[in-house]
Formats: structure tokens, C-alpha cells, sequence
């Protein structure tokens, strides 16, 4: 199988989706991995990742990227709420970038 290039399924995302903006997608993939570090610290194996635990690192990850201007950087990128990022997640299990379990 093919290995899916980040900006090329990004741009094809953005030409179908484009609510929110780029830097929100990138986010998404460092907030995931950050959240799965998180997760394997103790079994030093990749792990499965849940919506809940997905919400929490992304919340943990904006507060030690941004601190208290979160909000507004979210804001600028349009996503308004956590089904914003469930979104933005879908449309990139959609398109290949991440594996739905």
C-alpha cells in the first residue's frame, strides 16, 4: 500500500472541506501524537487512541503550544467546538492520513 503524502491529502481535503483552515489539520496530527506518547509511556507500544483521550491531548497539547490565546488561534483556524475536530479527524480518515479502528 502506498504511503498517503500529508500536503497532497491535505490540499485535496481543503479542496473538498475547507471550514478550517490548514493549520488545523497539522495541529490534529501533532496533538495525536502527542496524545498516543501520552498513552504508551508505560507499554512502550503504540496504542489505539479514543475520541475522549484524542479531546484531552488536543486540550493539553493547545495549552503547552498557545497557553491562554487557545481560543483565539482555534477560533482563527474555524473550529468553534469539539465536533469541530471530530471533523476535521474524519476528514482525514477519509481521505487516508489516519486508520479508523
Amino acid at each position: 500500500m502506498q504511503e498517503v503524502n500529508f500536503d497532497e491529502a491535505l490540499a485535496q481535503i481543503l479542496a473538498k472541506d475547507a471550514r478550517y483552515h490548514h493549520d488545523a489539520y497539522h495541529f490534529v496530527r501533532e496533538a495525536l501524537d502527542f496524545t498516543q506518547k501520552q498513552a504508551t509511556k508505560d507499554s512502550k507500544r503504540p496504542h489505539h487512541v479514543t475520541g475522549q483521550q484524542l479531546l484531552a491531548g488536543i486540550r493539553e497539547f493547545a495549552l503547552q503550544q498557545f497557553g491562554p490565546m487557545c481560543l483565539t488561534v482555534f477560533e482563527e483556524w474555524g473550529v468553534r467546538n469539539c465536533q469541530d475536530f471530530g471533523e476535521i479527524v474524519f476528514n482525514m480518515v477519509e481521505i487516508g492520513l489516519l486508520a479508523r479502528t
